[in-house]
């Protein structure tokens, strides 16, 4: 007896000591599922933040907080204020691109860089809290921007350049490195050229990050444009402004060597970080496809990462990103996710709202537990901000419902649930005078008479395919028609980059009108 006694007090004891993460053994990517390219990724003490490109979606640069790895809550935007940036005009897959999100000496920095604007970087105390205004950067050529700090406090800044005069191959470009003062913003000493990358005809050589470990300096590259040849490549120097080398396994990471039809492409823009038990693990995007189209956005991937025999291994013994990795040997640390419905019973909107584009006057209230908004003269085809709001697809199966209380006698307003990728390519179930409507890209497709002021809307999508339904209320719907999201699909001209949003709209098509359409509430839940 006392021998089943004490083995079952080993047992318990053995089982405490496993840490928490390890109970569960493996996590499922992506890690933050939906539009969420270019990630960059930086530790304090035990916490991970995380931040990634928002392109034309406002407020811009989401920064996302967590203690594991795997669970990641939205705590902030770097981008939050009208005037620090601009919009207009700004096609969808241009706009806020590619931060490095970095903290030093009690501050954090963002490098970045806007289409029309060029490199700029901020600054903050706390990633949720104020961050400065842009500090633009002079001659400061190319995109993707890093900034690095030696051991010396010196601070260096990266980024790339095109036009190389003595180059043969097309999209050729180098990664170069300067010193920066940042209490001037200004860029100072010799610029040197570091790297084209590791292939002799590397296209794109881009989102460059520079590590120190140990006494040598690690130079991470993604090469080959951001489509299927997209691939992560390691160079290692003794020196700061080189002469760096590949390490010898190169390429780290690229699904390429897979061929067409693999679930997970165009992997790359990857980030490296530590964590204080010292595994290493880096962030990257990559894209899922669905029925061999690179449907909907990029995404954000997590990727175990070991040393051997001093070479960097990406995801050791499967050659690429796996939606499988096993579990971060960290303690599980759940957070607060987005709520599935949103009753807009507070006074402000949650985080995880966007618009497109930066509105020119706030558009929208809440009041009485319900959200109400203005009929702007702007519509979903132009380059100026709409009046929108989004919440990020995360799934390729959802459902987003809500209800439209909205009546007129003027057939150019409208006011309803909008699937939104671009100016060119969303899906809108329209309530109008005395119908509702579905347009795709600006091209009308079906209509059903309905006069009745409130109507209850949803979407269903499954893949590359969508239900429309209404009904007089939450509980009784009918099936309206289906569409094919192709168009909203990845084409290589104008559905590039940016990713899907799914929210509400009103409209005055072009005129101006004081009315508003209210919504009592919208939810949206995946369903895989």
């Amino acid at each position: 007896m006392r021998k089943i006694w004490n083995l079952g007090i080993f047992m318990l004891l053995l089982l405490v000591q496993i840490p928490i993460g390890a109970i569960n053994d493996v996590i499922s990517n992506p890690i933050l599922p939906g539009f969420h390219p270019d990630p960059s990724i930086c530790r304090v003490g035990d916490d991970y933040y995380l931040c990634t490109s928002s392109f034309t979606w406002f407020p811009g640069l989401p920064i996302y907080h967590s203690r594991d790895l795997v669970n990641w809550e939205l705590v902030g935007h770097a981008i939050n204020r009208v005037g620090m940036v601009q919009l207009n005009g700004v096609c969808d897959k241009d706009g806020i691109w590619a931060p490095t999100l970095r903290y030093h000496n009690g501050l954090f920095y963002i490098f970045c860089n806007v289409s029309n604007g060029g490199n700029f970087y901020l600054y903050a105390s706390t990633v949720s809290g104020t961050w400065s205004d842009p500090v633009w950067l002079k001659d400061a050529p190319g995109i993707d921007p890093d900034i690095f700090w030696d051991d010396d406090g010196k601070s260096y800044m990266l980024a790339n350049q095109w036009g190389m005069a003595d180059s043969k191959y097309k999209d050729h470009c180098v990664i170069w490195i300067q010193k920066i003062n940042l209490n001037s913003g200004q860029l100072v000493g010799e610029r040197h050229y570091l790297s084209t990358g590791h292939a002799t005809n590397a296209k794109n050589t881009e989102a460059a990050h520079l590590y120190k470990i140990g006494q040598r300096y690690l130079l991470s590259l993604s090469e080959g444009g951001t489509d299927f040849y997209h691939a992560v490549t390691l160079h290692w120097a003794d020196n700061i402004f080189g002469p760096y080398y590949p390490q010898k396994v190169n390429p780290v990471l690229s699904q390429r060597q897979f061929g067409h039809y693999c679930y997970i492409q165009c992997v790359g823009h990857a980030d490296l970080v530590q964590t204080r038990q010292g595994d290493w693990y880096a962030v990257t995007l990559g894209k899922r496809m669905i029925n061999g189209l690179y449907a909907f956005t990029r995404e954000t991937f997590l990727c175990p990462v070991e040393i051997q025999q001093n070479e960097f291994i990406f995801n050791p013994g499967k050659g690429g990103l796996t939606i499988e990795i096993p579990h971060p040997r960290l303690p599980e640390s759940p957070v607060i996710k987005l709520s599935d419905c949103d009753e807009f019973n507070g006074d402000t909107l949650q985080l995880g709202w966007y618009c497109e584009r930066i509105p020119r006057c706030r558009f929208w209230h809440i009041a009485s537990g319900s959200l109400w908004l203005s009929l702007l003269p702007e519509t979903l085809d132009n380059l100026v901000s709409p009046a929108l709001l989004m919440r990020r697809i995360t799934s390729n199966h959802y459902t987003a419902t809500t209800s439209i209380d909205f009546s007129t006698h003027r057939y150019n307003e409208v006011a309803g649930l909008v699937l939104y990728r671009n100016t060119h390519a969303y899906i809108a179930l329209l309530k109008t005078a005395d119908s509702l409507r579905v347009i795709v890209g600006n091209h009308f497709v079906a209509s059903v008479a309905y006069r009745k002021s409130i109507v209850f809307v949803r979407l269903e999508a499954n893949g590359l395919l969508a239900r429309l339904s209404y009904g007089p209320d939450a509980s009784t719907f009918q099936s309206f028609i289906t569409v094919s999201l192709n168009s909203l699909a990845e084409d290589g001209k104008f559905n590039r980059f940016n990713g899907l949003g799914i929210g509400l709209y009103s409209s005055a098509c072009g005129k101006r009108s004081k009315r508003f359409s209210r919504f009592d509430y919208f939810k949206y839940k995946d369903i895989k």
